[in-house]
């Protein structure tokens, strides 16, 4: 197909983001496609009469000297004028170039540019709908496109247009179907892109084709075909095979591990005996392998199902696509893996058919609409966590969410294409279930009606088990998600739920017991009333949280002390009054409810829909009145409560969290006590080598528990070297102002001898933001490029894949970092940290802790704060050294792991490796001898 268009795809290096602040091109270059192919490419340095500044050189490798001699813009403004006249101006993230361009148009007396454009990036949403990222680097890697030098313009523009070709490919191979309902949507798109889906459309009109064989069209939508699985593969009955011969043939370079053959030993001898397992296996042990293997064969051969839990997503996309895409290969047998997650995970077919009937041109839900059209013909499983949506576009998905039917089954025409059930059957059949700690969690308080029937389970990351047992069992309510949740319901006079479900009403002739004008001044007084609460406790929480000069970020604990007090009094009764009229609200719209069900009235598809959606919200709403009803109401005991807020924002930042402070005894009764041989593993569960305070923390106490400790094979003493420096001031002895300050200049200094590449880790945002301040404005470090976690944009996956992308990076990272982060060889060679990380002792829950464990005569120090502290710095630790070749070096700047008692269990509890001691200059000399 030849698009009758020529699109010329342009890119811009600059000084800087604003041509209004007098910013310039430094060079230009634009790519020609006509008839489909790259016909032509033109590129310029530009002379913008000004230094370029350094971070531009090192993002772009342009520096002064190449423009030198270029020519001015106005020179070569008629040769640009030239390419574009005609044609339809292409850029990824086309608001900036073309703003540009135009810019410096009128500057040099030109008029602008006045043809269409179309974005790659709204593009690479559409036509790409789960790419990790759409940034130009991350994209063309992703597709293997050859992009000889990011940042510089001819580079980035043959790239841009080579990814829309590619685009353009990926759309009309698409099913006619799906392309009108997108080219309806795109009208409503940023940029012009709707030319494009047009042309497409007209083209695949006149040549009719066949559906491919993996689609089917379904009312009006096309999806992938369900994949029934078949058991093709000669069943084997071989399940010793030898492991190592069997990995030995599918992984080049393959060495066989001790620890990883004892691992799995040990598991298959807990699962035959129906014990309980923990095991601490180092880095480079293998550990995922290392259960998936002996579960396998432990579920093949008794005919059970095995389901091992995870923390974080990635680990469990990682099982699927890596170990178990290996199992696959190696095994003599067949056997299933699935992975099951939460119901709100997964689309409801139904709620999204209706919503495209709807004329919504809101930009994010247009965009939303459009990618989960394209998704819908490549998902096997309709799982959220496969799209990479805006955060509008995950505000529209909350409508499309899956949570169970209202209306019987039969009533939803999608049913027999339902990705839950289809998932939920598929793990029915499974041999290994791979979940979350948080589903799984779910699975027990629910008396497993979520996941099928289960007696064996190895939980990974389980040194997340009790933080994740209590987030679970707590209840966090944000004072923004309150009034938007709420909010859905309207007035009458809005067109929202309630309009909408009195318009059913009216069109089959039936009423509730109450008048709607009655419901509607009810709910209207339920919003004064909510809004009056949130003001009340949120100057409850102004007036007492502690204040610290320069910190924005506010917490408070709420005491059992406090709540007897006379400032909570009003904050109770005004909750008393919006929990009252929740209750009353939710009572008159069950009612209704239930009279469309008893009345079977012939409801249209869109009105079942409607009827769906009310139901789902009452569900939000019955959690929420039961949250608020625990927090303000009733006693909960041995929960800790407290506010959180930033003072810029109030009320909006407000954030209401209860925790239960011990979770060991739910653990045991509801996971320990119930499942005949539950594994637990993990990098980092030992303190000193003894899993006591592990153990205590999960509940899981007496006899007949296995320990294994399996030490990481990796050669630490030869790899790693950590520093303790003894030029810094000791942290309790000198002010906070006056450690910030001398900690920096050391890290200046080790920066400019590593050259980046370095890790800095904090226990304290505040510290973070003020080192870096400190950091970036000392002028020292021009060239280098400093991102830190809350300040730089982006999540902490972001963050990290910026950082492996520049040479001079340093990368400041708070708790979230201390774990979880994973950047092997050359692009991380220093990690730093600032202080030994103990939780603040304002920290709500650890406070708590406190109290119990002083109260039962222990000392909260050695049996709380420090073995957790000790956790953590493990974790931090083993950042460093992820394989057998990296090299580097931790700096522990906190010298209490040298001066006091305890900290010499820091230093046993981390592999054994070389410790030095010095100043500034030895640890340079070292670093430059060792790295």
């Amino acid at each position: 197909m030849m698009l009758p268009f020529k699109l010329v795809v342009v890119d811009l290096e600059t000084t800087g983001n604003s041509p209004r602040k007098g910013e310039k091109i430094i060079q230009i270059s634009a790519v020609i496609i006509e008839g489909g192919r790259i016909v032509d490419q033109f590129t310029s340095f530009v002379s913008p009469g000004k230094a370029i500044p350094p971070f531009i050189e090192e993002l772009t490798g342009i520096n002064d000297e190449m423009v030198k001699d270029a020519p001015l813009f106005h020179e070569i403004a008629p040769d640009i004028l030239r390419i574009l006249d005609g044609g339809v101006f292409v850029a990824h993230n086309v608001g900036f170039d073309l703003s540009f361009l135009q810019a410096e148009l009128e500057e040099a007396g030109y008029n602008p540019f006045s043809g269409p454009s179309f974005d790659t990036v709204e593009l690479a949403k559409i036509a790409l709908p789960s790419a990790d990222s759409f940034k130009l680097t991350e994209l063309s890697n992703s597709l293997s496109l050859s992009h000889v030098r990011p940042h510089q313009a001819d580079s980035d523009a043959y790239v841009t247009a080579e990814l829309l070709l590619y685009f353009i490919e990926k759309l009309k191979s698409l099913p006619l179907v799906t392309l009108e309902k997108l080219g309806d949507l795109s009208a409503h798109l940023k940029s012009d892109l709707s030319l494009l889906f047009s042309e497409i459309v007209s083209e695949k009109q006149k040549h009719v084709e066949d559906l491919q064989d993996e689609l089917e069209v379904y009312r009006g939508i096309a999806l992938r075909r369900k994949i029934v699985e078949d058991q093709e593969i000669p069943e084997s009955t071989d399940l010793d095979i030898e492991i190592n011969e069997s990995l030995e043939a599918h992984i080049p370079s393959y060495e066989k591990r001790e620890a990883q053959v004892q691992m799995m030993d040990e598991i298959r001898d807990s699962f035959e005996e129906s014990r309980h397992l923990v095991v601490e296996a180092g880095t480079g042990v293998g550990k995922s392998l290392g259960y998936l293997w002996p579960s396998l064969q432990f579920a093949k051969r008794h005919n059970e199902r095995v389901v091992i839990s995870t923390f974080t997503v990635q680990l469990q996309e990682q099982l699927l696509q890596k170990e178990i895409a290996l199992l696959k290969k190696m095994c003599p047998f067949s056997f299933q893996a699935v992975l099951l997650k939460g119901k709100n995970h997964y689309i409801n077919l139904f709620k999204f058919e209706q919503s495209l009937r709807e004329d919504d041109s809101q930009y994010d839900v247009v965009l939303t609409k459009m990618q989960i059209l394209v998704w819908l013909t490549r998902t096997h499983t309709g799982d959220v966590d496969e799209l990479n949506l805006t955060s509008g576009g995950q505000l529209f998905w909350n409508r499309l969410r899956h949570d169970g039917w209202h209306l019987p089954h039969n009533k939803d025409p999608w049913v027999s294409k339902d990705f839950y059930l289809y998932a939920r059957k598929r793990a029915q059949s499974a041999e290994i279930i791979i979940t979350n700690h948080s589903m799984l969690l779910s699975d027990l308080i629910n008396k497993g009606n979520l996941i099928p029937a289960f007696d064996y389970l190895v939980i990974d990351e389980a040194h997340h088990l009790d933080k994740s047992a209590r987030q679970h069992l707590g209840i966090v309510l944000d004072y923004l998600s309150i009034k938007f949740s709420t909010s859905q319901l309207g007035t009458l006079e809005q067109r929202q739920l309630f309009g909408r479900l009195n318009g059913l009403m009216d069109t089959h002739g039936f009423e509730g017991n109450v008048h709607p004008f009655e419901i509607d001044h009810k709910l209207s007084q339920y919003y004064m009333d909510l809004e009056d609460a949130m003001n009340v406790l949120t100057n409850f929480f102004y007036k007492n949280a502690k204040k610290r000069q320069g910190v924005q970020k506010l917490q408070l604990r709420v005491s059992e002390e406090m709540k007897k007090g006379r400032t909570w009094q009003p904050v109770q009764m005004a909750f008393e009054r919006v929990i009252s009229g929740m209750k009353t609200i939710e009572r008159e719209f069950d009612g209704i409810l239930d009279t469309i069900k008893s009345k079977k009235l012939k409801l249209k598809d869109s009105e079942k829909a409607l009827v769906e959606e009310f139901y789902s919200f009452l569900v939000e709403w019955n959690e929420l009145y039961g949250d608020l009803r625990a927090i303000f109401l009733k006693e909960l005991d041995e929960y800790v409560l407290w506010l959180e807020g930033d003072t810029r924002s109030l009320p909006n930042s407000l954030v209401i969290q209860a925790q239960p402070v011990d979770v060991s005894r739910n653990l045991k009764e509801e996971l320990f006590s119930k499942k005949k041989s539950v594994i637990l593993t993990s990098a980092t569960l030992t303190v000193s080598h003894s899993f006591k305070y592990f153990l205590n923390e999960i509940g899981l106490t007496g006899e007949g528990i296995k320990e294994l400790q399996l030490s990481s094979p990796f050669r630490y003493d030869q790899s790693a070297t950590l520093f303790i420096p003894n030029d810094v001031p000791e942290i309790q002895q000198v002010s906070t102002e006056e450690y910030i300050e001398s900690i920096s200049s050391h890290l200046i200094g080790v920066a400019q001898a590593t050259q980046g590449r370095m890790l800095i880790l904090f226990t304290s945002y505040d510290m973070l933001r003020r080192t870096y301040e400190l950091m970036k404005d000392s002028g020292l470090l021009e060239d280098y490029v400093l991102m830190a976690q809350g300040i730089s944009s982006g999540s902490r996956t972001r963050l990290t894949k910026n950082f492996q992308r520049f040479d001079k990076a340093i990368l400041f990272g708070t708790s979230s970092f201390w774990e979880g982060v994973d950047i092997p060889g050359e692009d991380l060679s220093c990690l730093a940290l600032v202080r030994l990380p103990f939780s603040p002792p304002d920290d709500p829950v650890t406070q708590a802790k406190s109290e119990i464990l002083k109260e039962q005569g222990k000392n909260p120090f050695s049996s709380h704060s420090l073995p957790q502290a000790i956790i953590r710095f493990k974790q931090g630790v083993g950042r460093l050294i992820r394989r057998s070749s990296d090299r580097g070096i931790v700096i522990v700047y906190d010298r209490r792991v040298k001066t006091t008692r305890y900290g010499k269990a820091f230093l046993d509890s981390i592999p054994a490796m070389r410790v030095k001691e010095g100043d500034l200059y030895d640890l340079i000399s070292w670093i430059e001898d060792w790295l």
